[in-house]
């Protein structure tokens, strides 16, 4: 995680209505070009989950998006059209031309 997805979850987990313990990171089927990531609030461990400790809070890997997942950075970034959490996954072997999926 850089220190922009570092800040920004500690932001959005502090606003949270509820207790959170870190974020669930993972991937849905979707998209024009098969894969999506999907980044959302934690509230307890799944079974499988690998956990990652990180800066005073945990990330939360769905077992099923490891595989895709590994060795990549996340980022948030804030722009003109697009703001949210971003991927640079070494693995992707391509995007579709709106970026809001890839393929392996």
């Amino acid at each position: 995680m850089t220190e922009a997805a570092t800040a920004r979850a500690r932001l959005l987990m502090s606003a949270a209505d509820s207790e959170i313990i870190g974020l669930r990171v993972g991937i849905n089927s979707r998209g024009c070009s098969g894969l999506s990531y999907v980044v959302e609030y934690a509230s307890d461990r799944r079974q499988f989950e690998e956990v990652i400790e990180y800066e005073g809070f945990s990330v939360f890997i769905d077992p099923a998006a490891s595989m895709f997942l590994i060795g990549s950075e996340m980022d948030y970034q804030e722009g003109q059209f697009q703001t949210g959490f971003t991927f640079n996954n070494p693995n992707a072997k391509g995007t579709c031309g709106c970026g809001e999926s890839f393929h392996v």
